[in-house]
């Protein structure tokens, strides 16, 4: 079964979130834990995490298909020492954040080497930043979510993302989301039946399936290796809609948060109804 959601607000308190996610249709939803433009946040009071696992058990939200995002501030790879420390406290505590909500998953884009370290060293780094935060929590998968390529970022290539796995020692509590625009951008192309099987097929023999964790689903404004990232509605983009169909008829996609971060998001509960149909 396909669970398919989008990335709803939290305005007014993250036990908004379900109630948002339920409003538009969705089996699924992505948050964000904290402000995502903010190194800090007020702690979560005990009123905010009751009522949003109630509403999370009232709506049938299960933890699996919840797929919180961390801060875009965030540099896990940061080649400044400073830098790098701020991030990965700020990583830690969003990690302590999805473990007082009761939610097993958190997604993040791994880094970037800022041009000032090398592409291995970088990796190494965000390596590192995940063990030290997987020793510090429990119950939380660390997902990191492939990337564009745009400027210095990592994870852009399988290679890169199976690099950093790799390298992490609790290999039960690290994961993958796939964002369909960024794969494209990246230079996979997802728009022809053909592309699509090569694409995954490489992906499972690079990284493989079980670190599958959850996607977004995001058309591209832009053109297959273009490493620009901008998102499009479903079936409005360079993508197209073959991609979409062929994930909504492929049980590897099935049981996992399948997100929506396209721009209008007055539509996204149009889009769902679409996708479902495909």
């Amino acid at each position: 079964m396909k669970y398919i959601g989008a990335h709803v607000h939290v305005t007014g308190g993250v036990e908004n979130a379900p109630v948002n996610a339920e409003a538009i249709g969705a089996k699924a939803f992505a948050l964000f834990t904290k402000n995502q433009r903010q190194w800090t946040a007020a702690a979560y009071t005990d009123k905010n995490i009751s009522l949003f696992k109630e509403r999370c058990r009232e709506y049938g939200y299960s933890p699996k298909h919840i797929l919180p995002h961390d801060s875009y501030l965030i540099n896990l790879g940061n080649p400044d020492a400073e830098g790098l420390e701020k991030s990965r406290t700020a990583f830690l505590d969003e990690m302590k954040r999805c473990e007082q909500l009761g939610l097993e998953l958190l997604n993040f884009h791994p880094g970037s080497s800022l041009k000032k370290i090398s592409d291995e060293a970088c990796l190494e780094r965000i390596a590192e930043s995940i063990n030290q935060t997987l020793e510090q929590t429990r119950g939380v998968c660390a997902v990191i979510e492939n990337t564009a390529g745009q400027g210095s970022n990592m994870g852009y290539t399988f290679e890169q993302i199976a690099y950093i796995i790799e390298r992490v020692e609790d290999k039960d509590r690290v994961g993958v989301c796939i964002d369909t625009c960024h794969t494209f951008a990246a230079g996979y192309d997802l728009s022809t039946e053909s592309g699509f099987v090569e694409t995954f097929d490489h992906f499972d023999e690079v990284i493989g399936f079980k670190y599958l964790k959850g996607m977004h689903l995001n058309d591209s404004k832009k053109g297959v290796g273009s490493h620009v990232d901008r998102h499009e509605c479903i079936g409005k983009g360079m993508i197209g809609l073959t991609a979409f169909r062929m994930i909504m008829h492929d049980s590897r996609f099935d049981d996992m948060p399948l997100i929506l971060e396209t721009p209008e998001e007055e539509g996204w509960a149009e889009e769902i109804k679409m996708l479902y149909a495909l």
